[in-house]
């Protein structure tokens, strides 16, 4: 984003005559300390003015005033608070009826709970519904994450590979502690198969090593890279709206393209952010199976 920014700062002058640089250079040096955000506000919107700026949406600011400034707490945070609360007013108020013709919160909450324990035990046997809790809290919050991010001025938290590898890294913690808690010693066999030749050991053990330490990467980059790359896209093809709009009469008649490739977007963004979530659950399951069975 920085070097869009720095091809964005020479063109042309600003709106009233006045060039970029007399506006800019007093309050931002350079085109980093604008990306960075510590530049004017004026000068951001110039500098966007010039170009699509697709990644500033990803940016993190702080909320809550003095308060939460003080302890660094950001729209990330906050949306975290609100996945968590709709999370647990679904499960609260689609319970509390508990009617045996269910409606519209029980049916979603009931879809819910079975979706992720039938997950659970034809991945990992019926053992593995001492996981259901985790796995269940797991698949919510990212996708609650996932859809929050798609409403106007909302911020998608699964779009920081800080946020994505955190949880990719509980995932591998647990997985790690359930095979040597059930297995003891015999959880480093798992690097070397039973009835491998033994010649094979120096080439199979580095490789199967670096393939389980590469789980919390996978994880992470994955659910990481589709939320970046979904909502770049729609900014991309929703600032073509704006931009096509404005060229005067024929304006509102050549934004209708990209307006229709944003609204189909937006569904597949839909599709996108549950598949995400999916696979990252199921492969938890998959990674507690390996840990529960040692194979």
């Amino acid at each position: 984003m920085a070097r869009n920014l720095a091809l964005a700062l020479p063109l042309d002058v600003l709106p009233g005559g006045r060039r970029r640089g007399d506006e800019c250079l007093p309050t931002v040096h350079s085109p980093i300390r604008c990306a960075q955000g510590l530049g004017s506000k004026r000068c951001r919107v110039a500098v966007e003015g010039n170009s699509i700026d697709a990644l500033s949406q990803f940016e993190l600011g702080t909320v809550g005033g003095a308060i939460g400034a003080s302890v660094g707490f950001t729209q990330s945070n906050l949306h975290m608070l609100i996945a968590g609360a709709l999370i647990v007013a679904m499960m609260v108020l689609g319970m509390r009826p508990r009617a045996i013709v269910p409606g519209r919160f029980q049916s979603l909450a009931e879809s819910a709970y079975g979706f992720i324990d039938d997950m659970v035990v034809a991945q990992v046997g019926p053992e593995g519904r001492r996981f259901f809790p985790f796995v269940f809290t797991l698949f919510m919050f990212i996708l609650f994450g996932n859809m929050l991010g798609l409403f106007p001025y909302a911020f998608t938290y699964t779009s920081h590979i800080s946020m994505t590898f955190t949880l990719a890294a509980i995932v591998f913690v647990l997985i790690t502690v359930v095979a040597i808690v059930l297995h003891g010693t015999h959880f480093f066999g798992y690097f070397f198969p039973q009835g491998a030749p033994l010649w094979l050991a120096p080439i199979i053990i580095p490789v199967e090593i670096v393939s389980y330490i590469s789980r919390p990467i996978s994880l992470s980059i994955r659910l990481f890279a589709n939320m970046v790359a979904g909502h770049v896209m729609l900014k991309v093809f929703a600032t073509f709206v704006v931009m096509l709009a404005g060229l005067g009469a024929v304006g509102p008649f050549l934004s209708i393209m990209p307006l229709t490739i944003n609204v189909v977007l937006v569904g597949f963004e839909v599709l996108v952010a549950f598949l995400q979530a999916y696979v990252f659950a199921i492969l938890t399951c998959i990674y507690l199976h390996d840990a529960v069975h040692l194979h």
